[in-house]
């Protein structure tokens, strides 16, 4: 690693933080610094977006955004009222399964609603109040909300402990046997709070070189 990147890993309070655990510390010293990106979006659509993801390739579940948005005249992404507006059969058209347009307009009615709060309006709610009020949501769980409190809010203290991603980068970083339950996982990441969302973020990278390793072995 360069001496720069070096440099950068040692000042970061974060990296501070979680370099004190000496499994984390290999894991950052070998990925180097931290790149986790945040993009701001309302809720309402992070939640539409994780809906189309959830059990699709990531390239096929962008396929069917595409089409989802082209229904709607405007640059924009479609407002709540306008996807409820919008015939199911049109929605089914797009790609989603019948689950996935029920779980859509849920969302598109809480929304509506305000169960869903607005960006700002989410950022005067702490990670818990947001993750209870989210997950009562039809095909919202509490993995979707994490996903949104990590990638669309920046909230900085998020371990998804159900995420197979996190454990098994933990799992490979300590050369384990078999993943830990979530709940011991989140017991050591109680250390490595306020910056736990970091952390994910490094053992997802960990999780990754592990699929790299797999397909070289296998080649």
């Amino acid at each position: 690693m360069a001496d720069a990147a070096l440099r950068v890993l040692r000042r970061d309070p974060a990296l501070r933080v979680l370099r004190r655990d000496p499994v984390l510390r290999a894991v950052i010293k070998a990925v180097g610094p931290c790149l986790l990106e945040v993009t701001a979006r309302e809720p309402y659509e992070a939640l539409i977006r994780a809906i189309a993801h959830q059990q699709v390739h990531g390239r096929a579940a962008e396929a069917i955004l595409g089409r989802f948005v082209q229904l709607f005249p405007g640059p924009h992404f479609p407002q709540a009222e306008q996807v409820l507006a919008m015939p199911v059969e049109a929605l089914r058209g797009c790609g989603f399964s019948g689950a996935k347009v029920i779980a859509i307009r849920d969302i598109a009615e809480k929304t509506v609603g305000g169960l869903v709060p607005s960006l700002e309006a989410s950022k005067r709610l702490d990670d818990a109040a947001l993750i209870e009020r989210l997950v009562a949501l039809r095909g919202v769980g509490r993995w979707t909300v994490e996903m949104l409190l990590i990638f669309t809010l920046g909230r900085p203290d998020i371990l998804p402990v159900d995420d197979f991603g996190v454990r098994e980068g933990w799992r490979l970083a300590t050369k384990g046997e078999a993943q830990l339950k979530p709940k011991e996982l989140e017991a050591i990441g109680e250390a490595w709070s306020p910056h736990r969302s970091i952390a994910a973020w490094y053992l997802w990278r960990a999780s990754d070189a592990g699929k790299k390793l797999k397909s070289v072995a296998a080649a």
